[in-house]
């Protein structure tokens, strides 16, 4: 068996199993092998009922107390036990699974191992693994076992399988690092490091062969950066933009002052655009540094010089508010350049319209999503391309411009908190802009980290700011319930919320599965204050300004990473008013505290 076998000659995959696998990315026994856990279960020792903790997985060994019952609905019956030691008893839940009556009829010792949670009625262990008779579990005890990365129909059990007989199958693959190199660092030899990987004997094999891996991966990572460097040469400058004494009017005009940091990069990005070499840019600043305007200036200045520039949104209704913003600016300040807006659910008809404007050149600015880059658009002389990471604007994406005209200058926005250092390993094709100001006006956000007792507080303190104007989000990881996933979920949690709220507050949710009318139709009715609560999945981290939204309340923050959580924060704070950010976590772990604070 070799890197390159397909996973199908692998024993219990078939045609079903194989499709799933490949809608993963898994088509052959290398790719299974790379395919390393997202995390791993750790079966720890037993700990007594009275030191269970809340929002934690643990294992309690003890008698089964008392009658096994069984309630609920056909389709969803619950099979409630009791589970006693020396220090208490404690109340187990399974769903769907009426037969464990039967098998817990004769009572005795039993261990059970799983999440812990706080109900009405007070802690409760849902839907455990079972362990019966209670010497079953020292198999497990002390291991890691791994949490792959899966979909509906894909089992861990299944992926776990595979990847064990894919191992144990393979040739040995040959050692790539060079041996003074490993020697240096210390790093473990592959095969070791793959193998211990997907299955560590303890935490210090799976501490070495991470190290190996990471290493890897990263100076791979490198090596490609520094290649593609040395073949990455600047382009000539087609469009030479000068200054326009109008831009600086304007910046004269406005009712604030541009900071010290923001004015540097308005001189970077003019230098920078009358230089001999095309621009590509990338302007870093946090949430309300004033990136937008810096942007608009730059595009006023590219349309007062007789060219076009284009603004990329990842969103409808971000590029509405652009082009609103943008479009009553200029009419305040009586700057006579015409701003086109282009998106995805425009009519055919205002399509054609738009195209027509955009290609004879009467559209100066246009604001859009990525129907800027389809087909039936062509530009008359587009010579700025304005984006944001979150269309990471590439190689394509550069291409599919050019072949509408000449190569456009780029500027690329980021609200990622990311060192100076590090935003040269990842933006290597870019030079780099920071705005490290704030303007004047902006206050800075209060964060607090709270478990999941202080929420009635929050609720409260939530009813409080929608009282005096304000709006709040609320951000669940979860769309629907899971079974197995202890974890908010958008749809019950604004039903629920809308009746804490009461009838005066409009509540309504948010989420990925959503159609892209619906989604818009409700970031709309937030924008103008009709939904006062807006329950979301992190589907609005990007691609929504509301001033007026002062309140970011994150569930189960534990399980978003710290730039996400950064970029939830952003959405409050762009205002004048004074806003919060709640970080709602039901982890008890210290380090979980310290990441979030």
């Amino acid at each position: 068996m070799t890197d390159k076998t397909s996973i199908r000659e692998l024993k219990g995959i078939g045609d079903k199993t194989q499709k799933l696998f490949e809608k993963i990315g898994i088509r052959t026994v290398g790719d299974l092998i790379r395919y390393y856990p997202r995390g791993y279960d750790v079966y720890e020792d037993p700990v007594p009922v009275s030191e269970v903790e809340e929002g934690r997985t643990q294992t309690v060994s003890g008698a089964v107390y008392g009658r096994v019952q069984v309630s609920g609905s056909a389709k969803m019956q619950i099979t409630t036990l009791y589970v006693k030691d020396l220090t208490g008893t404690l109340k187990v839940i399974w769903f769907r699974m009426p037969f464990l009556r039967s098998t817990f009829a004769g009572g005795g010792a039993v261990t059970l191992r799983g999440r812990v949670v706080r109900r009405r009625d007070g802690l409760v262990m849902e839907h455990p693994e079972i362990f019966y008779p209670c010497e079953k579990y020292e198999d497990r005890r002390n291991s890691l076992q791994p949490l792959y990365g899966l979909m509906a129909g894909l089992t861990n059990n299944a992926v776990t399988k595979a990847v064990r007989q894919a191992l144990d199958g393979m040739d040995l693959a040959a050692e790539r690092m060079p041996g003074n190199l490993r020697l240096k660092y210390g790093l473990a030899e592959y095969n070791y490091a793959v193998r211990g990987i997907h299955f560590p004997e303890d935490k210090e094999v799976f501490y070495h062969a991470r190290d190996r891996l990471v290493f890897e991966e990263f100076l791979a990572f490198i090596l490609s950066i520094r290649k593609l460097k040395d073949k990455n040469e600047k382009l000539a400058n087609e469009y030479v933009i000068g200054p326009r004494p109008e831009v600086k009017a304007l910046t004269e005009g406005l009712p604030y002052r541009l900071t010290s940091a923001q004015q540097k990069v308005v001189e970077e990005i003019a230098g920078d655009m009358a230089g001999e070499t095309v621009m590509s840019r990338l302007v870093q600043g946090d949430v309300g540094s004033g990136k937008t305007i810096v942007a608009v200036l730059a595009m006023m200045n590219t349309a007062l010089n007789g060219y076009q520039a284009a603004m990329m949104a990842p969103t409808e209704v971000l590029a509405r508010q652009h082009f609103e913003s943008i479009t009553s600016l200029f009419e305040t300040y009586g700057i006579k350049i015409k701003v086109e807006l282009l998106t995805g659910s425009m009519t055919a008809k205002e399509k054609r319209r738009a195209y027509d404007r955009i290609e004879c050149g009467y559209a100066r600015i246009v604001i859009g999503t990525h129907a800027l880059i389809q087909g039936g658009v062509n530009f008359d002389c587009l010579a700025l391309v304005v984006t944001d990471e979150q269309h990471r604007f590439g190689v394509k994406q550069r291409e599919a411009f050019a072949k509408k005209g000449s190569v456009p200058h780029v500027l690329v926005m980021s609200a990622t908190p990311i060192p100076r250092t590090l935003a040269i390993i990842l933006y290597g094709d870019l030079d780099i802009s920071v705005i490290d100001e704030l303007p004047a006006n902006r206050l800075p956000i209060k964060n607090c980290v709270v478990d999941t007792g202080y929420r009635q507080t929050a609720y409260a303190f939530m009813k409080k700011q929608v009282a005096e104007g304000r709006q709040c989000y609320v951000i669940c990881p979860m769309v629907e319930e899971s079974e197995t996933v202890e974890a908010e979920n958008v749809i019950d949690y604004a039903s629920m919320l809308g009746e804490e709220l009461g009838d005066g507050i409009a509540v309504s949710y948010l989420h990925g599965k959503m159609r892209q009318a619906e989604k818009d139709d409700i970031m709309e009715r937030f924008g103008r204050n009709e939904i006062q609560v807006l329950v979301s999945t992190t589907v609005i981290e990007v691609g929504i300004d509301v001033p007026n939204a002062t309140v970011m309340m994150v569930e189960n923050a534990e399980r978003f990473g710290l730039a996400q959580l950064h970029q939830l924060r952003g959405r409050v704070g762009r205002g004048e008013y004074q806003s919060y950010c709640i970080f709602m976590s039901s982890s008890k772990s210290k380090e979980t505290k310290g990441f979030l604070s």
